[in-house]
């Protein structure tokens, strides 16, 4: 209001929110959709957002400036149209189309899901304990009649067509207020149960496009002004805007919409993708972005942001640094229980859990570390409860149940949808450093379709490029991940792996669920965050490798070479490196040692001792 057109009045703005959310955590105070129901939430207020970009709808215009005059007093008004989706128009006020003072602007809408599977913190403790936003329901919420869709408003003049859809689309909420068109609070609730969600004036469903079966949480249209194209499908988000629920959204939906009034020459949106980009704001609330920036990572426990030479966070990470080592010996001591003794496997499975892909070259994903944990025990359901464990230490994680069944009929790949105009979400559309636990413990015999191996091959092609190919009918498109793959399995897995470590239980527990259950409730919450802090923080941190200590290992190559050049290949030295890698790391060493490498060393001995073992007593098992 204190601006003139085309002043640098929206860099103040985004320049005051930034100053502000920088004091006294005063991020913890803003409402965040992750926690609270849109229902709780006060229309055109400041709420975050963490989320993953699931689509990226083409850019849409809007009015970011336009004029109302008063008919009778010819009194002219001007507005700003940003951060809005409806436009401020009085009883006795319209909007003058051809006033020389509007101006259109430009933004981009991303449609943006909770991250997968993201609060395993059981289940997002960490996220509402460390948000100090206390919000209860809106009641004195009641909306204008008189607002109207600047996307609407913006053609009305080139379709005048849809001056007759708008007032038809207003009868339907004639009889009553304009909550009657959908019931908020019964829809949020609907949400949260799954994919579809039912609206009363809707007839097929609403899928919310969530990537895996069950998820719950908010779907948003996140609307983003300035630097869109910094983010690209896939990112982890968090951002800070103004919420935007306004009831005029929905009408877009109404099934008593008169569809014969569309001349399908003047609009060019089919009904369908009408439907999927402008879906009830109670259902799919809009978020018009003040700021927002992509995370490092997912877990709560850590500062926002490592790379930021602040006191605070060197403070941090320097002190727990500093008590790393307790850590790490209480981690292996709870993870050899839970793979019922074997200290071995619980050393790779630290490996694992700390490996991330740091770098690629050409098309080989360096630092990606899929496990095959075999010799797994059937009885006991001892792949899920070892789940349920790892679900505990990790920020985002899934467990997918290999069956002839869930090949067969889940759907994996993300595909675009040419009629709806948006891309259909997988099963591996997951976020970066999501923990993809596989269990083919349960496979049994049978026979694939199509879908069933084209599934396969994409979990092939997930573990060993690190990538996944969206289906887009007439091509395919590579995109780029970084997910940690954990099989477990009786014998070898049908899939590649980069590290076969065989399991030697030194315990049968009689009760499996028992058993697991007491290794939890033995763990002291605070002990528990720290694992939690462990695995994230070393997976950011830097590594490098000495010239001198390069030299040395080449050496030692040679040498182990000469006895029998058979038994060391160059693949082997690679995985002997990546385990030194993540063996230093989990020391908190960002340097290669001789003593790490040794030990790196040994550790591929005894991993290759047990494979010889397993073959020995299973001819054909190898």
């Amino acid at each position: 209001a204190q601006n003139a057109p085309n002043s640098d009045w929206e860099k103040k703005v985004t320049e005051h929110f930034k100053e502000k959310l920088k004091e006294n955590n005063a991020t913890n105070w803003v409402p965040s959709l992750n926690d609270v129901p849109v229902h709780y939430l006060k229309p055109n207020s400041l709420v975050k957002f963490r989320c993953m970009i699931q689509d990226m709808f083409d850019p849409e215009f809007y009015m970011g400036v336009y004029e109302t005059v008063d008919p009778n007093t010819n009194a002219r008004v001007l507005h700003f149209g940003k951060y809005r989706d409806v436009a401020e128009c009085g009883p006795q006020q319209e909007i003058d189309l051809n006033s020389s003072q509007t101006v259109t602007s430009e933004r981009q809408t991303f449609y943006c899901v909770p991250v997968p599977v993201c609060p395993s913190l059981t289940p997002s403790h960490a996220y509402v304990s460390a948000s100090q936003a206390r919000v209860s329901p809106s009641t004195s919420y009641t909306p204008s009649r008189h607002k109207r869709s600047y996307e609407e408003d913006e053609d009305m003049d080139l379709h005048p067509s849809k001056q007759k859809e708008q007032h038809m689309g207003k009868s339907c909420c004639s009889g009553g207020d304009i909550h009657g068109c959908v019931e908020p609070k019964r829809l949020e609730t609907e949400a949260s149960a799954g994919h579809h969600v039912i609206s009363p004036n809707c007839s097929p469903p609403l899928d919310l496009n969530f990537p895996l079966p069950g998820e719950k949480g908010p779907a948003c249209l996140v609307k983003v002004y300035e630097g869109w194209e910094s983010f690209k499908v896939n990112d982890v988000l968090e951002v800070f805007g103004v919420l935007s629920v306004d009831p005029v959204l929905s009408i877009v939906n109404s099934e008593e919409r008169d569809s014969s009034a569309l001349d399908p020459m003047e609009c060019m949106d089919t009904a369908e993708e009408q439907r999927v980009h402008s879906p009830p704001a109670s259902l799919v609330p809009r978020i018009h972005v003040i700021l927002a920036h992509k995370l490092q990572h997912i877990n709560p426990l850590l500062p926002a942001c490592l790379n930021e030479e602040e006191s605070k966070t060197c403070e941090f990470v320097s002190n727990f640094m500093s008590e790393l080592s307790p850590v790490r010996a209480e981690l292996l001591g709870f993870l050899t229980h839970a793979l019922l003794g074997d200290s071995l496997a619980a050393e790779y499975l630290i490996l694992h859990l700390i490996s991330t892909v740091y770098g690629r070259r050409d098309v080989l994903p360096l630092g990606k570390f899929t496990v095959n944990l075999s010799g797994c025990p059937r009885s006991g359901a001892f792949a899920e409860h070892l789940y349920r464990l790892i679900q505990q230490l990790v920020p985002a994680s899934y467990h997918l149940r290999m069956s002839i069944e869930s090949m067969n009929h889940s759907r994996f790949i993300p595909h675009k949808d040419y009629t709806a105009n948006r891309l259909v979400s997988g099963l591996l559309q997951l976020a970066s450093s999501t923990s993809l636990v596989i269990d083919e413990t349960q496979l049994e015999q049978g026979q694939l379709d199509t879908a069933g191996v084209h599934n396969v091959t994409a979990l092939g092609n997930l573990i060993t490029w690190q990538k996944v190919d969206y289906d887009f009918n007439y091509h395919r498109m590579e995109f780029p991940c970084n997910i940690n793959v954990l099989i477990t399995s009786e014998g070898r897995s049908l899939l590649p792996s980069d590290c076969q470590v065989q399991l030697q239980p030194q315990i049968i527990p009689p009760n499996m669920e028992e058993y697991m259950s007491s290794l939890l409730t033995a763990v002291l919450p605070s002990v528990l965050n720290k694992f939690r802090i462990y695995l994230s923080l070393l997976r950011l941190l830097d590594y490098s490798i000495s010239d001198e200590v390069t030299k040395a290992v080449e050496e030692d190559f040679v040498e182990m070479r000469k006895n029998n050049p058979e038994s060391v290949t160059a693949d082997d030295l690679h995985k002997m490196l990546l385990v030194a890698r993540f063996l230093s790391l989990s020391a908190g060493q960002t340097t290669l040692s001789r003593e790490r490498w040794l030990r790196a060393k040994q550790l591929e001995a005894l991993r290759k001792a047990r494979l010889q073992q397993q073959q020995c007593v299973n001819g054909n098992e190898l």
